[in-house]
């Protein structure tokens, strides 16, 4: 039996699949290093950036990558998984894409 041929993503499946990647590195970005004005509705300032900073941005990319595609192939194969991420410098991508995706405000209802 020979494996299916894999399936290019059309379009729209790869541009909402780029737009959520990319805010949840935003959201990664600025749980780094911001400490205000994280929708830059002012020119970014010296006051606006941590002084010691909290996470680590070399796993966060990776890890919001897979996160958005093992939710696409969750959704398409109405899968049961447990994504397991660890351990603590890649805080802000779980973090970023709780958020994303509303369970962190079911926590947390204040940050809606």
């Amino acid at each position: 039996m020979s494996p299916e041929a894999p399936v290019a993503l059309s379009r729209d499946e790869l541009r909402a699949i780029n737009a959520y990647w990319r805010a949840a590195n935003y959201l990664s970005v600025g749980m780094i290093y911001l400490r205000a004005n994280p929708l830059l509705r002012e020119p970014l300032a010296p006051e606006h950036i941590k002084k010691r900073l909290l996470g680590h941005w070399g796993s966060d990319p990776g890890q919001s990558f897979v996160w958005v595609h093992l939710n696409r192939l969750i959704r398409k194969h109405d899968l049961n998984v447990l994504y397991v991420s660890g351990p603590g410098h890649g805080a802000p991508a779980t973090l970023a894409n709780s958020y994303l995706e509303g369970y962190y405000s079911e926590i947390y209802p204040d940050c809606s």
